[in-house]
């Protein structure tokens, strides 16, 4: 087991199966030593968990919830990406979307839910440049979506 997966142990976390796409793009892409994710959901167990607008019907908490789902679901990716997280050398950068009202503008308080989670599993190599987002709308309703970019040994 990996010292993520360790971490993730102590944190009461065990990664799911990746997830396969939903339309015709890859779950991820590998090229020389940086590993692009696609875009994840809130998902668990196949279920979607957070639907939603945050600023109308998702208040922040159940959006910090959503993000770290996605975030769960990133390093399930990485794992599939690479085997084995520990050749996972850092977290570049996440860039979360956020379903969100127009007058709504704790976009970064919603992925710090992401940001967070990310750095109690990986410790340092999990700090990452960041973007947060507003969005329209998301697919399947979803409250938030984050793609990243890993860093890993070739």
């Amino acid at each position: 087991m990996s010292i993520i997966e360790n971490r993730l142990k102590d944190l009461g976390v065990s990664l799911p199966e990746a997830a396969a796409p939903a339309a015709n793009y890859v779950p991820f892409v590998k090229t020389g030593n940086q590993l692009y994710i696609s875009g994840q959901l809130p998902m668990m167990d196949g279920k979607i968990q957070v639907t939603g607008k945050l600023g109308a019907d998702v208040d922040l908490e159940s959006g910090k919830s959503a993000a770290r789902f996605c975030a769960i679901n990133l390093l399930a990716q990485a794992k599939a990406a690479t085997g084995n997280l520990d050749k996972v050398t850092r977290l570049v950068k996440i860039v979360g979307f956020v379903n969100s009202t127009d007058d709504f503008t704790d976009q970064p308080q919603v992925i710090n839910g992401a940001s967070d989670f990310l750095v109690e599993a990986m410790g340092d190599k999990g700090r990452h440049a960041r973007s947060a987002v507003s969005a329209a709308s998301l697919p399947f309703g979803v409250a938030v979506e984050i793609d990243a970019i890993f860093e890993i040994e070739d």
